[in-house]
C-alpha cells in the first residue's frame, strides 16, 4: 500500500478494514416501524441489474415506492442494485404485510437494516476472504456484485488494490463489471493493481478483458500510472527494490497488452510536445507507417533521431580493420541493402549479430586454409 504516499490520487482510495456507514436516512425505515414513504424524484429508479434479476428467485415480482401506500414493517433485504454510475444504491425491501416487495433508496432505509445486510459482503471483500465472498455470491441473496460505497467504488475495485486473484476470478465470475470506473478518481480495477503494484491481478484482469486504455479522470491510463509511481519511487534504496521490481513487472504487463512488438526500421517524423511526443515510425516486418508514443521505442533509436543520424539497413559485413585512431577499436566494411557503396562503420554503429556472422566466417576460411598448407 506504499502507493499512497507516493501518488495523491490513490490517497482517496484507502483500502481500510472499516465498513463506512451509508448515507444518514432522512426518514429512517427500521423493522419496527411503518409509515408513509414521501416520493422520491423518478430518476432513482433504474433499469435492474442482470446480476439481481437472476438472483430474484423467490420474489420474482417488486414495485417502486409509492407516496400514497402505507407499508408495514421490514421483514429484511432481499437485493441490491447500484445506481446508474455508481452515485448509491437501492434494496429490495420484503415486507411482513401483503405488499410487493419494494426498491427503496439506501438514505430511506434504517443505517442498521442496511448494516445487517452489507456488512458481511463488505466486510469479506476488504479482508480479500475468498472464501467468505464465495458463500456470500452463492447464497443467490438478490445482492449486486456491483454494489458500491460512498466512493462509487466496487467489490473488485478493493480485491484488486490488495491483489487477491482468487477474490477477482470469483467476482469476475459471479459478472462483476471488469471496467467500472469510481467516483472520487475514475480509477479501475486495473489502476488500483497498477498503483498498488499487483502484476498477477493486473495480468489477470487484462485476461478477463479488462481495457488497459482506460483513463482515469486526470487523463491517465493504468499505464501511465505504474510509470507515475515508479518514478516517484526512489533508486538505489534496498528496501525499495522489491517494490520497484514488482512495478516494472507490471509496466510489462499492460505494455504487452497495448503494444504489439515489432521492430523500427527507421524514425521518420515527430510531433507533440513533452510526454504528448509521438514519432511516425516504419516497421522493419513492412506493416504501414504509424505513429507511435516515445515511450515504445528504444532509448537509442529515438537519441539518434533527435541527434540527426539517419539508419540504413545493412545486408551484411564484408571486411575488418583496425580503427584510425589507434586505441584497438575495430571498424567494419558494411554492405547495405539501399545504398550501393559499402562503408566502413565503427563497432558500436553495426548490428553484434552481423559482426558474429563475419567472424565466424572469417575464422572457416582461415582455418580451411591453415589445414591446406595455404597463405592466410
Amino acid at each position: 500500500m506504499e502507493a499512497l504516499y507516493v501518488n495523491p490520487s490513490l490517497s482517496r482510495l484507502k483500502l481500510s478494514p472499516k465498513l463506512y456507514p451509508l448515507l444518514t436516512p432522512p426518514l429512517p425505515l427500521s423493522s419496527h416501524q411503518s409509515l408513509r414513504l414521501r416520493r422520491h424524484s423518478t430518476d432513482l429508479f433504474f433499469t435492474l441489474r442482470s446480476s439481481a434479476v437472476e438472483n430474484q428467485q423467490t420474489q420474482p415480482t417488486y414495485q417502486d415506492y409509492d407516496q400514497d401506500e402505507t407499508y408495514g414493517e421490514v421483514n429484511k433485504i432481499i437485493g441490491s442494485r447500484a445506481l446508474q454510475n455508481g452515485t448509491g444504491m437501492e434494496y429490495l425491501i420484503e415486507w411482513k404485510d401483503d405488499h410487493a416487495p419494494t426498491w427503496v433508496p439506501s438514505n430511506y432505509i434504517a443505517a442498521d437494516v442496511v448494516a445487517e445486510y452489507e456488512t458481511p459482503w463488505w466486510t469479506a471483500v476488504k479482508k480479500a476472504d475468498d472464501s467468505a465472498l464465495n458463500q456470500l455470491i452463492a447464497t443467490a441473496d438478490g445482492r449486486d456484485v456491483d454494489a458500491v460505497d460512498e466512493a462509487g467504488r466496487t467489490a473488485l475495485l478493493f480485491v484488486s488494490g490488495l491483489g487477491s486473484e482468487p477474490c477477482v476470478k470469483a467476482l469476475a465470475e459471479a459478472g462483476a463489471d471488469i471496467n467500472h470506473r469510481e467516483n472520487s478518481a475514475g480509477l479501475t480495477a486495473l489502476h488500483m493493481a497498477a498503483g498498488y503494484v499487483k502484476p498477477g491481478v493486473a495480468k489477470l484482469l487484462i485476461e478477463l478483458g479488462a481495457d488497459p486504455e482506460a483513463e482515469d479522470d486526470k487523463g491517465r491510463t493504468p499505464l501511465d500510472l505504474a510509470r507515475e509511481v515508479l518514478k516517484a519511487t526512489p533508486m538505489g534504496n534496498p528496501m525499495q527494490f522489491a517494490r520497484r521490481l514488482g512495478l516494472e513487472n507490471v509496466i510489462k504487463v499492460l505494455e504487452e497488452a497495448i503494444f504489439e512488438y515489432a521492430e523500427v526500421e527507421e524514425i521518420l517524423e515527430k510531433r507533440g510536445k513533452g510526454d504528448k511526443v509521438e514519432y511516425l515510425v516504419k516497421w522493419k516486418d513492412g506493416g504501414d507507417n504509424e505513429w507511435v508514443k516515445a515511450v515504445a521505442i528504444g532509448e537509442d533509436m529515438v537519441k539518434d533521431f533527435e541527434a540527426g543520424l539517419e539508419y540504413a539497413v545493412a545486408e551484411c559485413v564484408v571486411g575488418r580493420r583496425e580503427g584510425e585512431e589507434g586505441q584497438g577499436k575495430m571498424e567494419y566494411l558494411v554492405k547495405w541493402t539501399d545504398i550501393e557503396e559499402a562503408t566502413w562503420e565503427p563497432e558500436e554503429n553495426v548490428d553484434p549479430d552481423l559482426i558474429k556472422e563475419f567472424e565466424e566466417s572469417h575464422n572457416n576460411i582461415t582455418k580451411n586454409k591453415d589445414e591446406v598448407g595455404g597463405p592466410v
